[in-house]
Order: structure tokens, then sequence, then C-alpha cells
């Protein structure tokens, strides 16, 4: 069978398996609406979150960017993993405790103001918005290759699934579907790997394989090396980057990951705290299982991409190249009419244009491998797109519906009219998604990097100091917010998306910190700000002292005395 028809059959049976979930496990209240009830076991709960954090980013494009990047890659892979490590300790067992629905929700009721819950509402709007572009945009693209379909039209096929299982089964069908697509991504993911892998180099554990030699006995990392020398690219496993930008990009990316907050709203769907920290154990392990295997991808891919496509006839090029270019994701433009694939570092009499995130679609075709594992990544791909974008949906639904209309417009509402509100919401989201999914402004693949900027800008301190600082009130908290998010703004606006006049050369970052890390320095400001401006300001009511006091004791400490 050919690969359309596998993948009209592994599509057909996920999506079927996706609404199945999502009917069965349609909420039937709020609660069940926006934290599945709080009944979602820790191993359950672990796959759903695995599933809900590794986006189309971390399926189709981490890889993409380790493979073109080389080591300066690294910082995607230490960064997301440790943030999320991050999340696990620092944050997800107390929030918890805390026991409310959504990030501005503990926001709002922390810092005992409806201004901070605005402010965290709109900061939430902003990233998941950010984020969730990126989803439907890497919808169509799967669709568009697979299913030899428009982008467009990928994009609508995209928007009514999700439609159907955000809209109808809120956190709890979600959880379930997710359950689903983790174990769709996970194994698309790791097939062609293991297949790769023994293919080049004898071994089939990826991680493994990536390290050794292959039949040439020339180690594959050493090899990658010369071809990229050969062909003027700094080599593989060097960097380009000053220590000071890998410094700010990496812990940028971890406080941003830990202030997600479709992530963090994963740890309010489990029965007890407990099970907060066994689920986020458990999540860890289901991440690291791709994670790991990450780099060994990009290293079959960039090595085969370049043996299969450099010095060689343009007519002669195997069938994928062709299949690829008529998404236009693929270009080879002879410059010097010669028939011959020019792939070098000088744009000047460079050929080939490849976007890079087409490595990991395009891996298993590069490599020859059957039909059905071919459609089979293109099935994971969308498990992954449509995992997040699910996530995020819902909370933007919920920061809409519970956040702002049933805690400040409407606080006498009922509950069925709240989960009308809620799934209104999603639709008016999907739809919102939808639309720059087809008309992808210029900067959103740039800014789907920086929405975890902006939640280290905004997020995270309010969030930290909102469980280990006291005297932190509700004036520090919405100063820090405003002025860090202000000032990620600014930087993104000036130094990566040219707004303020020509976009300034790297020469003229501050302190040599790249946008992508700037979220570093945001953070840091907001963090300063909100201490100083908390400790020249009335300290919080002496009941919301007592609440941060008591959601760090671990439950049932004490009980064994009198105390």
């Amino acid at each position: 069978m050919g690969i359309l028809t596998w993948t009209w059959i592994l599509v057909g049976i996920t999506f079927a398996l996706y609404i199945g979930i999502a009917i069965w496990a349609r909420a039937g209240s709020s609660k069940e609406f926006y934290v599945a009830g709080g009944g979602v076991p820790p191993i359950m709960n672990g796959m759903a979150t695995a599933a809900d954090w590794m986006s189309a980013a971390s399926f189709i494009s981490l890889a993409g960017i380790v493979s073109f990047t080389g080591y300066d890659g690294s910082v995607y892979l230490m960064g997301w993993t440790g943030g999320y490590v991050l999340l696990a300790l620092l944050l997800a067992p107390y929030l918890r405790k805390f026991g409310k629905f959504t990030v501005p929700d503990f926001i709002g009721d922390r810092y005992y103001s409806n201004t901070a819950r605005i402010v965290a509402v709109i900061a939430a709007l902003i990233v998941s918005f950010t984020y969730v572009a990126g989803q439907m945009r890497g919808v169509g693209i799967v669709f568009s290759r697979y299913l030899e379909v428009d982008i467009n039209t990928g994009v609508y096929i995209g928007m009514a699934i999700v439609l159907f299982y955000a809209v109808l089964g809120g956190m709890k069908g979600i959880t379930y579907t997710q359950v689903a697509q983790y174990c769709v991504l996970i194994f698309a993911f790791m097939v062609p790997a293991i297949f790769i892998s023994f293919q080049m180099t004898g071994n089939p554990i990826p991680q493994l394989g990536f390290g050794g030699a292959g039949e040439d006995g020339i180690y594959l990392l050493d090899k990658l090396d010369g071809l990229q020398r050969e062909l003027g690219f700094h080599e593989y496993t060097s960097g380009s980057k000053s220590m000071i930008d890998v410094f700010a990009i990496t812990v940028a990316l971890m406080v941003g990951t830990a202030g997600l907050p479709h992530v963090i709203v994963r740890f309010f769907t489990v029965p007890k705290v407990k099970d907060a920290r066994v689920s986020a154990g458990w999540a860890l392990l289901f991440i690291a299982i791709l994670y790991t295997t990450v780099p060994a991808v990009a290293v079959f891919a960039r090595t085969k991409l370049i043996e299969t496509v450099s010095n060689a006839e343009y007519k002669e090029l195997p069938e994928w190249f062709g299949n690829w270019e008529k998404t236009g994701l693929l270009k080879f433009d002879d410059k010097n009419g010669d028939g011959v694939v020019q792939y070098v570092a000088d744009k000047s009499t460079n050929e080939l244009t490849i976007d890079r995130d087409i490595m990991v679609l395009a891996n298993p075709e590069i490599a020859q491998l059957p039909n059905w594992v071919i459609a089979l990544v293109g099935a994971g791909g969308l498990a992954a797109a449509l995992s997040t974008a699910a996530g995020l949906l819902l909370v933007i639904a919920s920061s809409i519906s519970h956040d702002l209309f049933k805690k400040i417009i409407k606080p006498d509402i009922s509950e069925k009219g709240e989960l009308i509100a809620a799934r209104f919401s999603a639709f008016v989201a999907v739809c919102i998604a939808g639309y720059f999914g087809i008309n992808p402004p210029g900067f959103v693949a740039a800014v789907v990097a920086l929405a975890f900027g902006l939640a280290a800008a905004s997020f995270f301190p309010a969030i930290v100091m909102g469980i280990f600082d006291k005297r932190m009130n509700k004036e520090g908290a919405i100063s820090g917010m405003i002025v860090g998010l202000a000032l990620m703004f600014f930087y993104m606006a000036k130094y990566k998306l040219g707004w303020l006049g020509p976009k300034p050369p790297a020469s003229e970052w501050w302190f040599g910190i790249s946008p992508e890390g700037f979220g570093t320095v945001a953070m840091v400001v907001n963090f300063v700000i909100s201490v100083i401006v908390s400790r020249f300001t009335p300290a919080p009511p002496q009941e919301v002292q007592d609440i941060v006091e008591d959601i760090r004791i671990p439950s049932g400490a004490g009980e064994a005395s009198d105390h």
C-alpha cells in the first residue's frame, strides 16, 4: 500500500479513538471541565502531562533545530527538561494543595486582588495564543504532506477535531485523549529511530547508536563533523553561542516551562498532593524517552540528508525530495544551471533551502523505511500538535469563563451557565487559533520559542513568591508582572521582530543575550521590582499569610502528635 493509503488508515484509526474517548469521558460539571473532577490516577496523569507538554515543537521541530545547530541546540534539551524538573519539585505539589482550577485563580486569590487576576489572565491568553497558533500550523503542515491536501484544509480538519473533544470533553475528555495521544506519538517517534539506528550503526538503541560507528568503522559524530566542514558549516559538535547566552536561554526555557499555564493545570487533576508528585515523576520518565532520543534522530537525519542531496544530480534525486518540494518547505534554486545540487554554508552559492521542521517528518522517507512507518510519523506529529493545542485551548477557555466571567463579571452564575460559558469560550478560542494557523503573522514561528520568555517574565516570579514569601503582597506581584511582561515585549519587538525600526545586529544585544534568552533578564527584573515594592507597601492580610504557611506544610504533618 502507498503512503497516502497508510496515512488515511492510521490517521482515521487514531482520530476515531480520540473522538470515542471524548464521548466516553465528556464533562458533566464545571469541575470535570476544568480539572477532570480531580480524580485522574497518577500514572495516567503522567502520560497526559507528557503529551500536553510535548507539542509539535518537541515532536516535529526539536530534532530539526538540533540537526541544524548541533551543539547549540542542546540548550533546548536542557532548558525544557530542566524546566519540567523545576515545575515538578518547586511548584506542582504546592499549587495542588492550594486547590484552585487555574493559574490566574491562584494568583487572584493568593494576591487577594481582581487586578492581579486580570493581569494573570492577560498573560495566560498571550502565552497560550502565541503557542497554539504554532500548533495549528503544525497540524496544517502534516496534513498537507501526508494527506496531500492544502495546508489551510489541514488546519480546518485539525480545528474540527480539537473543537469536538475540547468543547465536549473539557479537561476530563482531554486527559484521557492525551493518554492515547502519548502512546501514538511515542510509538511514532521511536519506531523510525530504532529502524534508522539499526540501519546506520547496527545498534537498535538510538541513544547508543548515534555515539557508535557505521559500517565504514567511522564514528557517526566524527563523520558528520567532517561533512559539515566540507560544506563550510561549523562543526556539529562545537558551539557558536556565548556562554552567557547559552545560560540565559537555558534558564529562560526552564522557568518559562515551569510557568506555562497549560502544564501547571495538569497537576490540579489528581486526587491528592502526593499524587501530584508521583504523576510528575511518571511524566518525567515518559518525556525522557523522547528527549533522550532527539539528539540521535537529529544526527541520523542530518547525516542522511547531506549524503543524499549534496552534489547529487537534481533529476536523479529520490521521490521524497519531490514530495516535500510540493509543500514549499524544501526548495532547489539551480543558480549555476548545472543541474547539480550545491548545498553549502555560503548563501551566495547555496542552492538548497530546507525548512527545519521537515527533518523528523522526512527522516523515514530519506532512510527508505516502509510506507507504514512514514505514515505512522504523520499520525504521531498530529497527536503531538493536537494534544498540546487542546490543553492550551482549555487554558484559554477557563481563563475567560472561570477567571473573568465567574470571578469578576458575574459571580452568581450557575454551574450550568459557567459550563456553557466555558464551552463557548473554547469554541471562540479554536476559531481564533485556526485563523492564526491559516494566516500566520510573520512572527508566529519566531514567537513560539518566545512564549517561554513571556511565561518566565510574568508568571514564574509571582507563583514562586506566592508560595515561598509570606510578605509578598498584591502591589509587588502586580508591579513585577507588568514590568516583566512590558520589558520582554519591548526586547522582542526591537531585537527579534523589528517593529521599532530596523532590527539591530547581535552585537547590540543587551549583555550579549539573544531575544530567546531575554526572559531570564525580564524574570530577574520582575523578582527585584516585586520584592522592593512589596517591602514599601502594606503586608498581606493575616488570613493570606496563614494560607501561604499552610500550603508549605505537607499533608498529615503533625497528625502523630497533639499539635
